[in-house]
């Protein structure tokens, strides 16, 4: 019986390189959007805005009739929180409407999203949340969307704890500089933005969401289950 994955903000960037990665690795592949499913691939798009909490029901509904009807299960392997938005500001210039955006996806969301699912993840699945390494290290205009990541850290590691009895594992993912869309896609577009960041990494190169994805798939492999409560940052050597 194959896995089955459900990835938040598989629509594209590092959601979408790691619903390929999956899908590559045989794995069935379930992913939120808020809208746009995207380009067609070869998994099941469910609509979900992770920062609205009301919708959550409604969205746990729909997932338990798509993993019955498709799948012929009651349940699912592996989650995925990636779904998150990128606000670049300083301190000062944060705004409250700015900051509660990010608190309601990448913080307040992600942990009742995740309480919603609980029910859902067999027991000896596994979690994986996405965090930043900004989380370790400092960037420009960065404090608030770091510090949200900085609490699923934390989160992480409870989570860890307290699946235990489950066997279920849930560890961290924290990627360094990246060429996807995030922030407007300027680590993607911008020579200037990647030449800079490249001069602090020590493989001398901004990542691809490809090398993040398989990094994901890697800890949802045969052979990482005994990692857990973990942060595992992929950055090729950032500010080290």
């Amino acid at each position: 019986m194959s896995k089955i994955a459900l990835i938040t903000g598989g629509n594209r960037g590092l959601g979408r390189a790691t619903a390929l990665a999956l899908i590559d690795a045989g794995i069935e592949v379930v992913y939120t959007h808020r809208g746009d499913p995207g380009e067609k691939i070869d998994a099941i798009p469910l609509e979900l805005s992770v920062g609205k909490l009301e919708t959550y029901d409604a969205f746990a509904a729909e997932l338990r009739r798509v993993l019955r009807d498709r799948f012929g299960r009651e349940d699912f392997d592996f989650l995925v929180n990636n779904a998150g938005v990128g606000i670049h500001a300083s301190i000062a210039e944060t705004t409250v409407e700015a900051f509660d955006e990010l608190l309601d996806v990448h913080w307040r969301g992600m942990f009742f999203l995740t309480q919603k699912l609980l029910p859902l993840i067999a027991d000896g699945g596994r979690i994986i949340n996405l965090s930043t390494g900004l989380a370790r290290f400092t960037g420009d205009n960065y404090a608030a969307y770091a510090a949200m990541k900085g609490a699923v850290e934390v989160f992480t590691r409870y989570l860890a704890k307290e699946l235990g009895p489950r066997r279920i594992t849930a560890n961290v993912v924290a990627p360094g500089a990246t060429a996807t869309d995030f922030a407007g896609g300027m680590l993607r577009d911008n020579e200037q933005v990647r030449a800079g960041l490249a001069s602090v990494i020590a493989l001398g190169r901004v990542g691809e969401p490809a090398e993040i994805a398989g990094v994901i798939a890697a800890m949802l492999g045969e052979g990482t289950g005994w990692i857990n409560g973990q942060r595992i940052e992929a950055s090729g050597g950032m500010r080290l």
